[in-house]
């Protein structure tokens, strides 16, 4: 199964940023290519949430839509996730953000398998360099509103 993995260094403490990252529903504000997430369910700590996803992949005209169940750990400031039902036929992973020099390292790891039956396989490679430049994105836009201070100040 295909595997993406990025690292960025934020200049933000790792409470700011994982506050950020906590806040998912909110990425559509600063994601375009996020157009919905709906927490369905949340257990009372917060930490199993489950999580409704509608995103585009503009280069092949294609809205994809998942269900995902992610476990926040507070302690280590990290975030497994796992499709339990969408358009990928495997997807997973995990979110990890560490102390690193007066800073955040954002470490972002994938895992998935979307098969786009109109297009084939003849395009993988493809669809790598679209879940690549996605995790991209996403880290940069989560760096961004660390960087500029944009956090709920409740969380």
């Amino acid at each position: 199964m295909p595997t993406v993995r990025n690292s960025l260094s934020i200049a933000a403490p790792p409470d700011r940023v994982y506050a950020v990252a906590r806040d998912v529903e909110r990425f559509p504000e600063f994601m375009p290519e996020v157009q919905r997430i709906t927490i369905l369910e949340s257990d009372p700590d917060g930490r199993r949430q489950l999580v409704e996803w509608v995103g585009l992949i503009p280069s092949f005209r294609l809205t994809v839509k998942w269900t995902e169940e992610d476990h926040w750990d507070d302690v280590e400031r990290t975030c497994r996730f796992r499709q339990v039902k969408g358009d990928f036929t495997e997807y997973g992973g995990a979110w990890r953000f560490e102390s690193d020099g007066g800073g955040t390292r954002f470490d972002s790891e994938v895992h998935y398998e979307l098969e786009i039956p109109t297009i084939g396989p003849l395009i993988r490679g493809v669809v790598k360099k679209i879940m690549t430049e996605n995790m991209e994105r996403l880290q940069a836009a989560i760096k961004q509103r660390c960087e500029a201070g944009d956090v709920k100040r409740d969380t």
